[in-house]
């Protein structure tokens, strides 16, 4: 039985315009910059740079309101927000003074990974049939320079897709020609052949032939570094197997990589300007976060145009509509432009403030436990308005340009009963692990004991999470003869 009710319900939605800053707000400045670049593109009634006289007043907001209204009903914040979540920055620097005029972006020439190879093989002398298996070969390999997927994989996708039918031995014989190609090691199968393909062009020295063993007949052993059972497997003493395995270290286990990183462009343009003078703090944005802009005095004038005309067509109004949608586009896009630099200005202040000690000393011992709500806390906005700051911005320091988040950290209570950060710990540890006897390297229950000593308590499960986050191995794969 169908029964009719009242339900009254509470709920809060944010309008395009807030998704958008919040979009914003997140942005790098490279980003940003793009994203303005566009928005001059698309609205004629934005324009950059300072006017040339100030206008008696704006359009006329009191005209009617032709626009189409937005429906804000059904927003769904993540489908909006998705796309650009995760920030493009890679992490190594390159410092941008505060002075400095240059409004470009470098691009780094050059050809690609793959384009690099199918030049090579080119040059190969092949024949029609084995320089299209190569340069299919040459298509399925991934960025690090390996062919992860088997041969008969690739002769199905061959018969399936180019109806092209070729024998295994065949397709072998070609990646053979294609593993000859430089970087070597490329189009290896797996590590242990990228590893011996590589070793296969050097000098037959007596090094080098303890290498080709240890990666050809006792991977396994060495990839557990089983270093006394690989010592008793080949029957040879500690000293050829360390040049061995120091021949192997020179090695590179990703060939492609290498390569590909010739062609990317890794500058990065810090957000933020912190300088230190007569020994005070000072922070600002960088400049390229605040460009000028002003809505267009042509628009303007076409609408009061039109407001002064006698006689108004369909043809007229239509144009006006377009007119005022534009207007009020480039006004809102003005005014989200200055809430982000406002944003942004603030964050990083309340972030200096809070580690005013690191920041004036560069010492990372006098970093300060913080988390996002002791920032969202102290310029009363929300954790994911602070968030979105920190996770996609850099600062260039006396010390380095560093990201925002790396200054965040959990608390941990020391022998003294102070609290201390987690990067305090992170630091001690990297420490510990450094200069540790890497003979017989510090499990990570030494670890937890060690710091204990210094008057940290951390269990060993701590330990091995920090651990983890700094990319160091396990105590054996630390092992070293």
């Amino acid at each position: 039985m169908l029964k009719q009710q009242l339900q009254l319900k509470l709920s809060q939605k944010l309008s395009p315009q807030q998704i958008q800053l919040m979009k914003l707000i997140q942005l790098p400045t490279l980003d940003f910059e793009q994203r303005l670049q566009n928005e001059l593109e698309e609205n004629p009634a934005l324009e950059t740079g300072k006017e040339e006289s100030a206008q008696e007043d704006s359009y006329d907001q009191d005209y009617e309101d032709t626009t189409e209204i937005i429906d804000t009903q059904d927003i769904d914040i993540d489908a909006y927000l998705s796309d650009d979540e995760i920030p493009s920055y890679r992490l190594n620097t390159n410092n941008y003074s505060s002075d400095d005029e240059e409004k470009n972006t470098p691009i780094t020439g050059g050809i690609s990974f793959h384009e690099n190879l199918k030049q090579q093989i080119g040059s190969l002398i092949l024949s029609q049939e084995e320089e299209e298996l190569a340069l299919f070969i040459v298509g399925s390999l991934d960025e690090s320079g390996y062919l992860r997927r088997s041969l008969e994989d690739l002769m199905d996708d061959l018969a399936f897709t180019q109806g092209v039918v070729v024998e295994l031995p065949t397709l072998e014989k070609v990646l053979k020609k294609v593993q000859n190609i430089d970087p070597p090691g490329v189009a290896a199968r797996s590590l242990q052949e990228c590893l011996s393909l590589q070793l296969e062009r050097k000098e037959n020295t007596l090094p080098i032939l303890m290498a080709r063993q240890i990666i050809d007949q006792g991977f396994a052993l060495f990839s557990k570094k089983h270093y006394s059972k690989m010592q008793d497997k080949f029957d040879v003493d500690e000293e050829l197997l360390k040049e061995g395995l120091a021949e192997i270290e020179k090695l590179n286990p990703k060939p492609g990589g290498s390569m590909s990183g010739i062609f990317q462009n890794t500058h990065i343009v810090p957000d933020f300007i912190l300088t230190i003078e007569n020994g005070e703090i000072q922070v600002t944005i960088n400049r390229r976060n605040a460009p000028e802009l002003h809505v267009s005095s042509g628009y303007q004038e076409m609408l009061r145009g039109y407001k002064e005309a006698s006689s108004k067509s369909k043809s007229q109004k239509e144009a006006v509509q377009f007119i005022k949608q534009k207007l009020d586009a480039a006004q809102w896009f003005i005014d989200a432009i200055q809430q982000r630099r406002q944003t942004l200005q603030l964050t990083i202040e309340a972030i200096v403030s809070h580690q005013y000690d690191y920041f004036l000393t560069g010492d990372e011992r006098a970093l300060k436990p913080m988390i996002l709500k002791d920032i969202a806390d102290k310029i009363n906005m929300d954790i994911s308005t602070v968030s979105r700051v920190a996770n996609s911005k850099y600062i260039d320091t006396p010390y380095g340009t560093k990201l925002l988040k790396t200054f965040f950290s959990e608390s941990l209570t020391n022998a003294e009963g102070e609290e201390v950060s987690t990067l305090e710990i992170k630091k001690i540890l990297r420490t510990l692990i450094e200069q540790e006897d890497k003979r017989k390297p510090l499990a990570d229950n030494a670890l937890s004991k060690a710091l204990l000593e210094k008057g940290y308590k951390v269990a060993r499960r701590t330990v091995a999470k920090y651990r983890e986050q700094m990319n160091f191995p396990v105590a054996r794969l630390r092992k070293e003869l």
